[in-house]
């Protein structure tokens, strides 16, 4: 996998971020895209030796597409300059749990896993399932101590 490649690919898009240019260099998209799924086949089996869960899955199923939805943006772009994909037991959708990439040029690049943010608003309800399934038997074992700083 080229990840050079990849990111010179969405440079050149960021830089010319309109139809024209993009179905004028779509062997370029189609190059970086193989090169992205080769990325997140090897992820997938990277994070299957210790979470079996997201095996299974091939990469095309766990990408984004580029195209942005805009209109209620102010920015009519009509491309998200990045590639990016979400890999879970269950696919890329629903997307709360699971492993987050997105390479995109210019040092925005990122990789995570985790709860998504928008539904951590139900989060609170947890801690207490898991402190008590993580907290050796007896323990008084609380969700700060288990979760940190991190908790609001």
């Amino acid at each position: 996998m080229d990840t050079q490649m990849i990111l010179d690919y969405l440079t050149e898009l960021s830089a010319n971020n309109e139809r024209e240019w993009y179905h004028a260099h779509k062997a370029g998209y189609q190059a970086a895209n193989r090169q992205f799924e080769e990325l997140i086949q090897a992820l997938i089996l990277r994070i299957g030796e210790f979470d079996g869960s997201i095996l299974g899955h091939a990469p095309k199923e766990l990408t984004f597409k580029m195209v942005r939805d805009t209109r209620f943006s102010h920015d009519k772009s009509p491309y998200n300059p990045a590639f990016r994909a979400h890999i879970a037991p269950m696919g890329k959708l629903p997307v709360p749990v699971g492993y987050y990439l997105m390479l995109k040029p210019g040092g925005q690049s990122f990789l995570g896993g985790g709860l998504f943010a928008d539904m951590f608003k139900d989060a609170p309800g947890w801690y207490g399932t898991i402190s008590r399934s993580m907290a050796p038997s007896g323990s008084r074992s609380s969700p700060r101590r288990l979760f940190g700083s991190a908790l609001p």
